[in-house]
């Protein structure tokens, strides 16, 4: 299968600390309340933290479960991690998640990079190409942006 790669780029800033960012990132308890799931429709979260170890969230939307897996790639608490990502009933591609976290002054500054693999159809143009990138970017985008709100009200309450 022939791909390319797209990097989305988000910064968000929250009134919490890094550990507390961080640990939503990292502790199941947390992830399972907004990372590509919510604790309503929750199946299973759960990880091994450490390099080399696995994660995973199932979340069940209209009775279908939704699996994301991956494995972390670097972790440095609490001011870097990096993973892989997957949702292998789509396919098998894999994308590489870097979350950067830092504190600047009272507040907790979030930089978030995707690297996200792009599957190419037969025969397609730059432009094809070119055009299919920026929806996979916008989708991921839009997904993301929804998912840091959450994340925002969970490390904001605390």
């Amino acid at each position: 299968m022939t791909t390319s790669t797209v990097t989305l780029s988000m910064a968000r800033r929250f009134n919490a600390s890094d550990k507390a960012v961080y640990e939503a990132w990292t502790n199941p308890e947390l992830m399972k309340k907004w990372l590509f799931t919510q604790e309503d429709t929750n199946q299973a979260t759960k990880n091994s933290l450490r390099v080399g170890g696995a994660w995973e969230i199932v979340d069940r939307r209209e009775g279908v479960d939704y699996r994301a897996i991956g494995e972390y790639l670097e972790l440095k608490p609490p001011h870097k991690l990096m993973f892989s990502f997957k949702m292998p009933q789509f396919n098998d591609l894999e994308d590489r998640v870097t979350v950067w976290i830092s504190m600047v002054q009272n507040s907790c500054e979030m930089a978030f990079v995707q690297e996200i693999v792009v599957p190419h159809e037969e025969g397609w143009t730059e432009e094809d190409i070119k055009k299919n990138g920026e929806e996979y970017s916008s989708q991921s985008k839009e997904g993301w942006s929804m998912m840091f709100e959450n994340l925002k009200q969970l490390v904001e309450k605390e």
